[in-house]
């Protein structure tokens, strides 16, 4: 079980603390991070997992011998049911909510000729329609009577909000959704205090990736297209997170966050 050490920020660099977290798909890659750097800034997390709660169950024992708060909830973010009693328990857990991070996604190639109807809809159901149903979930403890100080919803969007991706029609179509959905949702609730802002990652090393990754023609492939010239780190997504769910971003709401390398400006992109 690859669980990482958790070391909290000082109190006096910490941007979270105080804040009640839940974090969707929080059990590995992008997810772990960012549930880690959010523990790490002092907010108590609710760590979301599917299937078995041992890398959760770790991860936050870890972050309690750290200092930290963090409890592991089992949740499927395309179950309405699962998500109402999710929120319930990391409300009763917390205490509350003010951060929520739709993180949870799914992806597999599969040309549109040859894209199974069951595939569509499963990555929608966990891309898209997730997304939904934690926003309003999370919208409702925010907005409750009594809610106040910082409270933001932070959708894990994608640089395929803006470049089509051969082979992955259903996936971008699910990151191109989230970017209006969180625009539309940002100005609904920003009378309410509540901030809404997507941060969409580029190419990022994650076990996802891991193919590409340890093949060398097909991760210099990548790398051209990325001005930096490298790939991106689970840190740098996760720091980018804390950051626009901070007061630091309090004037920040309706806007995508790329942390990509400058990817979305390669000339083949625009």
């Amino acid at each position: 079980m690859d669980v990482p050490p958790f070391e909290p920020r000082p109190q006096s660099a910490q941007l979270l603390r105080g804040r009640r977290a839940l974090v969707t798909g929080a059990d590995s890659g992008i997810g772990q991070g960012i549930a880690y750097e959010l523990a790490a800034h002092g907010a108590a997390v609710a760590i979301d997992h599917v299937g078995t709660p041992d890398v959760a169950t770790a991860m936050a024992e870890q972050i309690g011998r750290g200092g930290g708060d963090a409890f592991a909830l089992a949740m499927d973010v395309s179950d309405e049911r699962s998500v109402e009693d999710g929120f319930a328990r990391a409300a009763e857990r917390l205490g509350g909510l003010d951060l929520l991070v739709n993180n949870a996604g799914v992806e597999k190639q599969y040309p549109l000729v040859e894209m199974p109807f069951a595939e569509w809809q499963r990555v929608l159901a966990v891309n898209l329609t997730g997304v939904f149903l934690c926003s309003r979930a999370a919208a409702r403890l925010m907005t409750a009577d009594g809610a106040s100080g910082p409270r933001a919803i932070v959708n894990l969007s994608s640089v395929h909000e803006l470049i089509p991706w051969e082979g992955f029609s259903h996936y971008s179509a699910t990151k191109g959704g989230v970017k209006l959905f969180a625009q539309s949702i940002a100005k609904e609730l920003a009378p309410h205090g509540v901030r809404v802002v997507s941060v969409a990652p580029g190419a990022i090393e994650t076990p996802i990736n891991a193919g590409v990754l340890a093949d060398p023609a097909a991760r210099q492939a990548v790398e051209d297209q990325i001005p930096l010239g490298r790939w991106g780190t689970v840190g740098d997504v996760a720091a980018a997170v804390a950051w626009v769910a901070s007061e630091q971003a309090a004037y920040v709401t309706g806007s995508t966050l790329f942390v990509d390398g400058g990817m979305t400006t390669y000339p083949r992109f625009v």
